[in-house]
């Protein structure tokens, strides 16, 4: 499990990084809100153009190769925005590569669960597996104060690529009488999701995304705007974050011990966000301390959940499953920021806060939407098995 959260962490860390130091970064660089919004779509972009093509090259080669992968195409990410990121447009092409490790990453890491992870602890070890994303804001966060801010950004990113080297290192090889997983022709097969309901919770996960991710990249910026000293507007993005992690955790931990119902629990989390982002649109001093918590927490907490839920629904393809859901991850995490950014040039923070909470609302509906297609398609199923043992 900690294997899995550290590969998935350094899958991500290049977008978090970047939107944890933009301060620094677009001082030094010259470009506004909006630019940083579409420079982290880049990055998100490119994972979800990679993320359904990933997904089946996975289940062929296996995890091991694919979390190595990830890990190095990562530092190579990292290393590229420290020394050659010296515009606007160069950090884009950076971020570009690091996406195609993010994308990389979460089917490799859900695959090696999936195979090394016992069924009771699954709902626990993809909780913690998800942590990724909380545990790379995190670390930005602490890199604003104890980096940026005194010896420059570029070594937090030097830091953080040495760190995936050393991860890289740590990964197993495959077992020897394991074999590649090799998909079927399509994504499904007898048990398995059909692709229709994955494509509706993956709208879902591209909608909750596109609302949660500005967290990571604009949390600090925000702040800021609303009277907070750079340094503290870290330590603040540092606290959301370890609200996120340890709700992850313990939703993954609470999941073991209950039958079902995890993508409804998904939806009620989303819901619960919604009012984060309302108190993050009109709040200061604890009202925004608040706003923080919830949102990382309810609003951004689930996705550990999700991708449990996912692969329960095709335990025959798992890798290949989040790899469609994940492109709507990646999606919408592509389109957020970006959006977040026109809308805070053109309007507020506030503003561009209410759009996002608005989004995390029409996630949860679409979530709902996918669970009972997901049902349907269980109990037709169930009734031509039925129809069939009849008739023999």
């Amino acid at each position: 499990m900690l294997l899995a959260v550290s590969v998935a962490t350094c899958g991500v860390i290049p977008a978090f990084l970047t939107g944890g130091l933009a301060v620094q970064i677009r001082d030094e660089l010259d470009f506004g809100e909006g630019a940083l919004g579409l420079a982290i779509a880049v990055f998100f972009a490119s994972s979800s153009l990679a993320s359904f093509v990933s997904g089946r090259v996975v289940e062929r080669v296996g995890y091991s190769l694919g979390m190595r992968v990830a890990v190095l195409v990562s530092a190579a990410s990292l290393l590229s925005v420290a020394t050659l990121a010296g515009s606007w447009a160069a950090l884009v092409f950076c971020l570009a590569l690091g996406g195609l490790a993010n994308a990389i990453s979460h089917p490799a890491t859900h695959l090696f669960m999936a195979r090394k992870v016992s069924q009771g602890r699954q709902g626990l070890a993809f909780g913690v597996k998800q942590a990724a994303i909380p545990t790379a804001t995190l670390l930005a966060g602490l890199a604003v104060p104890s980096l940026a801010t005194t010896v420059g950004w570029r070594w937090a990113f030097v830091a953080s690529a040495t760190l995936a080297l050393v991860v890289s290192l740590l990964v197993p090889k495959e077992d020897p009488g394991a074999g590649p997983h090799r998909p079927k022709d399509k994504v499904t097969q007898t048990g398995d999701a059909r692709l229709g309901p994955l494509l509706l919770l993956a709208l879902g996960m591209a909608l909750g995304s596109a609302a949660a991710n500005p967290l990571g990249v604009f949390i600090v910026e925000s702040s800021v705007a609303a009277g907070i000293e750079v340094g503290a507007a870290g330590l603040l993005l540092a606290l959301g974050s370890a609200v996120g992690i340890g709700v992850r955790v313990l939703l993954g931990w609470f999941t073991d011990r209950r039958e079902g119902g995890s993508l409804n629990l998904v939806a009620g989390m989303m819901a619960l966000g919604t009012l984060g982002f309302l108190l993050l649109a009109g709040g200061a001093g604890w009202v925004l301390v608040i706003g923080v918590v919830l949102a990382f927490g309810a609003g951004w907490g689930w996705p550990g959940l999700f991708n449990f839920a996912v692969v329960k629904t095709s335990p025959g393809a798992p890798a290949a499953a989040t790899g469609v859901t994940q492109t709507g991850a990646s999606g919408g995490a592509a389109v957020g920021p970006l959006v977040f950014g026109l809308v805070v040039e053109g309007s507020s923070f506030g503003t561009a806060w209410l759009v996002s909470g608005a989004l995390v609302f029409l996630a949860a509906v679409a979530i709902l939407a996918g669970r009972r297609m997901l049902l349907r398609d269980r109990h037709a199923r169930d009734r031509e098995r039925a129809t069939a043992s009849g008739l023999s």
